[in-house]
Order: structure tokens, then C-alpha cells, then sequence
């Protein structure tokens, strides 16, 4: 049973990439508490069908409201893709209606919008977010007629080169280059560039070597974190519930000692994780 007096704000993904989302929520609001929940041992969603994706997230979802927390961050792409909507409006009406589930996708889309001056944006994501069309729809509700194309890449070689630390290598610089020359080669007009999978941040450097001066990169950590403030700040009857005592801490569907290497290398230090089960 959850302790009472321990509500953290829950932080979902199917792996280690959500860590980039967790590292700048820690970094923006220090004094609240984050609970962490890697399905690593069912990774990667990326190629699973919705229904799947959906099963595997509002389990999730389960696992974290009955660890006390009000307010979930699900911090995957592809499960803000394929499961966020349903989550929110057939499951949490029932579930728990005082608690809300929020996504990355919303946020960055009201970011790009906000940032691209032509109206030519390009989102790089893996296969899975790729093929629900996430953000072209929401693109197009959210933007208020402010982005007129919006091209998308699949990259499906990213998400490992990253979780195998090959980030420096020949082979990752020949897949980036690869896909950035694909996305502007679809619309060459592109100002604005979505990282639309969290573990892309970690090829930033990368990235930024075949990306022509003068075209945006919007990662997402920093516009989720920003967001969640002023959600915060809109709805106190939310934030009034959450603890204050600056705590960290992870779960993981995999091996602790398998999680805690590989997530080190996200956050930046030394990570402690316990496995859990659901």
C-alpha cells in the first residue's frame, strides 16, 4: 500500500528515454518527488499495435496511481501515440477521476507551433509514432493554422544506437545523416525539426552536424518541463496533492542492475533502481 503521505508525480516510458523528460523535470521543480517506471522488459513499444500499446500503458498507469501518485508524465512518444487519448478519456473517468495522465506530444506541438516561422515542420520519431500520425493531427488542432506541412522521417536505427552507447561512432553518424537527409529531401522548406522520441536528445551533437544552420531542433525536456510548471500553476486542486521532498526514484520491469548502468548514462549519475512487477 502506497504511503500517504508520499504522492509523487509519476514519470512513464517504455524504456530509458522518458529519462530525458525525468532529467529537466528534476532540474525545473527540485522540490517535488518523481517516481520513474521503465516497462524495459517489454521495450521497445515502437513496433507494437495500439491495442498492445495501450494494454502495456494503462498497466502502467495502474502500477503508478496505486503508488500514490496524482499526476502521471507518460514520457514515450509512442505511448503518448497510441494510448494517452483512450487512457484519459475512457479509463481515467472510471479509474480515478481526480487523478489526470498527461503526454509529450501536446506540449511539443504547442512549442513548434510557436517556433517555426514558414510553417514547415519535419518530425523524426520512431516507426510507431511515425505510423499513428500523432502529430500531423495535432499539428494541425493545435497550431491554429500556423504550420501549413508537416513532413516525418522513421528512424528505426536511433533508439539502439543510443541504449548501446554507439553514440560517437561511424555507425551512428552514417544513420543520422541518412535520415536527416531523407526528412529534408521531402520538404526542403523545413524550419523546424521535432525530435519525436525522447532518446534523441542524446544524439544531439550528431544531429546538429547534418542539420543546416538557421532550422530549429525542439527537444523535448526542456518544453515538457516548462509545460508541467504552468499546468501546475492552472490547476492547484492538482498540484496541492503532490509531496515536496525532493525524491527520486525508479522502478523498472527489468533487472535493477541491467536499468541502473544504461540509465546512468541518461541521467548523468549514478541511478538505483528496484525491480517491481504488475
Amino acid at each position: 500500500m502506497a504511503d500517504k503521505t508520499y504522492a509523487p508525480i509519476g514519470v512513464f516510458d517504455s524504456g530509458y528515454g522518458g529519462l530525458t523528460i525525468l532529467k529537466e523535470l528534476e532540474k525545473t521543480l527540485p522540490e517535488y518527488d518523481f517516481l520513474y517506471l521503465g516497462d524495459n522488459a517489454r521495450t521497445p513499444y515502437g513496433t507494437r499495435s495500439f491495442d498492445v500499446v495501450y494494454r502495456y500503458t494503462l498497466q502502467a498507469v495502474k502500477y503508478l496511481f496505486d503508488q500514490g501518485c496524482p499526476l502521471i508524465i507518460i514520457a514515450c512518444n509512442t505511448a503518448s501515440a497510441k494510448a494517452l487519448r483512450n487512457i484519459q478519456m475512457l479509463d481515467l473517468p472510471n479509474l480515478a477521476p481526480h487523478n489526470r495522465v498527461l503526454g509529450v506530444i501536446r506540449p511539443s506541438v504547442e512549442k513548434v507551433s510557436e517556433m517555426t516561422k514558414n510553417g514547415h515542420v519535419g518530425v523524426l520519431g520512431t516507426v510507431g509514432t511515425v505510423v499513428s500520425e500523432s502529430y500531423p493531427i495535432e499539428l494541425v488542432k493545435w497550431s491554429e493554422g500556423r504550420v501549413k506541412s508537416t513532413v516525418q522521417e522513421a528512424c528505426p536505427m536511433w533508439v539502439p544506437i543510443v541504449e548501446n552507447n554507439e553514440i560517437g561512432t561511424e555507425g551512428a553518424d552514417y544513420f543520422v545523416r541518412k535520415n536527416i537527409l531523407n526528412i529534408l529531401a521531402k520538404d526542403n522548406h523545413i524550419d523546424t525539426l521535432i525530435l519525436g522520441c525522447t532518446h534523441y536528445p542524446l544524439l544531439e551533437t550528431v544531429i546538429r552536424k547534418h542539420v543546416p544552420d538557421g532550422i530549429h531542433i525542439l527537444k523535448q525536456g526542456h518544453i515538457v518541463a516548462e509545460k508541467l510548471v504552468d499546468y501546475l500553476l492552472r490547476h492547484p486542486e492538482i498540484e496541492s496533492r503532490l509531496s515536496r521532498s525532493g525524491q527520486v526514484t525508479f522502478d523498472t520491469t527489468e533487472s535493477a542492475e541491467n536499468f541502473n548502468s544504461k540509465a546512468s548514462l541518461f541521467m548523468g549519475r549514478p541511478v538505483e533502481a528496484k525491480t517491481v512487477s504488475y
